[in-house]
Parts: structure tokens; C-alpha cells; sequence
């Protein structure tokens, strides 16, 4: 199971939290207010009230081998650069930034993020079926009822032709293109005769419900908890109530 680090829980990684946690408890949260920390720490397995621009202790708190960082600092950019750059000096293998604007989005890319998340453009409810899955590359909702995603080929598919596999009819998913594992670049299907393959990366379009369970035939051995989470990803309501949070 994968482990994550939330650092700051501001809105984004309020947000994060909550359905992170339908995942795994193993996340550890770090922010320097008392009451959000004593609010949230339930959904968490460590909930440290610590102020994480102290690079010694933000080392001593977070694994280099932890499998994503998300920093959501609110309004502190200095702050914000500051986590970054140590994450990155940490060797953390994706680190994730909340930011307000592109000048910042570019100047934590140079420091080391590997993702910045501008929140009127994105949502934790996109970004997190990445995180959780690791054969889902991209996923981006259209609206309520439709989706792309960009999904590796489910192993009990692999070996059957595209007639066979019969995905519209079955599942409501239209392939859109086929690409290689190791090629970025898409085609057009070459035809109905056509023999899914392990390293075939599929682009997919259709309703949320039709890919949740798409993906789901790859994490049935993954137990109730994590088919919870993609029932609940991909579902138009979430069932956290928005809670307000205190002043920082």
C-alpha cells in the first residue's frame, strides 16, 4: 500500500486527505495549526502539529522513500519554496505543490516539484485516482457523465482481440486511441481483429461509473478498501460535508 506525507492542510490538502484516506491510513499529516491538526488526525496514521519550513525537523518527519508529498501551504509562498526545495533535497520521489498562479508554478518546478496543482483549474478528486492507481496515467472529467482517462490494458484483457473484448458493449467504453508502453505517441486502432497486448496504454472515454469499474477488475485483490475509494472517486457527490476550517 502506498504511503503519502500531506503537508499543510489548507483547502487542497484538506481536500487530499479526505480521499486519500479511503485508500490508506498511512499518511502522515504535518501542519503548524493545533485545532486543524486535532480535527483531522483521525484520518491520518501520524498527525504532527509542527511548522514545516524547520528543515531538520521536516526531515526527521518524512521518509525519502514515501511515495508522494503533497504541500498545500495556503498563502505562505516563502513557505511554500522552502518545503519544496527540501523535499527535493530529501530525494522524494513526486512532490506535489499547491499553487496560486503560473509565476509560482514555474519557479516550484525549478526547485523540484514534480506536479503544481493550480486549484481553479484542478481538484483532489482528479489528482488522486493517479496517485492510487498505478495503472491509470491520466483522468480528466468532461462533465458530470462522461470521462477520458488513459488507462494500461487490464490483465484479463490482455490476449483478446478488440472484437472479443467487446468494451462498448460490455463496459459503455469507447477506445479513443492505443498507444505503447513506451511510446507517447497514440494511433487509431488497426482494427476489430486487433490483440490487446501487456503493454498497451488505452485512451478511454465514458461514463465515470464505466471506468470505475474498468479499473476496478485491477484492484480486486486490493480489498473493500480500495474499491470503496473508486466507487466513491468516480461518483458525482462526495460524501464529506465540508467542514469550516479555522482561521490560520
Amino acid at each position: 500500500m502506498k504511503q503519502f506525507a500531506i503537508i499543510g492542510l489548507d483547502t487542497f490538502g484538506i481536500r487530499m486527505l479526505e480521499q486519500l484516506s479511503l485508500v490508506t491510513q498511512d499518511i502522515i499529516v504535518v501542519d503548524k495549526n493545533e485545532e486543524i491538526v486535532n480535527r483531522y488526525k483521525d484520518l491520518a496514521h501520524e498527525a504532527l502539529i509542527m511548522d514545516a519550513s524547520n528543515e531538520k525537523a521536516l526531515a526527521q518527519t518524512i521518509p525519502p522513500d514515501i511515495d508522494a508529498a503533497i504541500v498545500d501551504l495556503g498563502s505562505s509562498i516563502e513557505d511554500t519554496i522552502m518545503v519544496t526545495n527540501y523535499l527535493k533535497k530529501m530525494n522524494v520521489k513526486e512532490i506535489i505543490v499547491k499553487a496560486e498562479n503560473d509565476q509560482l508554478g514555474e519557479v516550484l518546478k525549478i526547485i523540484g516539484a514534480t506536479k503544481v496543482v493550480f486549484p481553479d483549474r484542478e481538484t483532489a478528486k482528479s489528482l488522486t485516482p493517479l496517485l492510487a492507481s498505478a495503472n491509470l496515467f491520466q483522468y480528466m472529467p468532461v462533465s458530470p457523465s462522461l470521462v477520458l482517462a488513459e488507462l494500461k490494458i487490464p490483465e484479463s484483457y490482455v490476449g483478446l482481440s478488440v472484437r472479443n473484448a467487446n468494451l462498448r458493449v460490455k463496459s459503455g467504453i469507447n477506445i479513443v486511441a492505443i498507444r505503447k508502453q513506451n511510446d507517447p505517441n497514440f494511433s487509431l486502432l488497426p482494427d476489430a481483429e486487433y490483440i490487446f497486448c501487456a503493454d498497451d496504454i488505452l485512451l478511454i472515454s465514458g461514463p465515470p461509473e464505466a471506468v470505475q469499474k474498468l479499473v476496478s477488475t485491477e484492484i480486486s485483490a486490493a480489498g473493500s478498501d480500495l474499491k470503496n475509494f473508486f466507487k466513491f472517486m468516480f461518483s458525482a457527490t462526495s460524501r464529506f460535508q465540508r467542514k469550516n476550517k479555522p482561521e490560520r
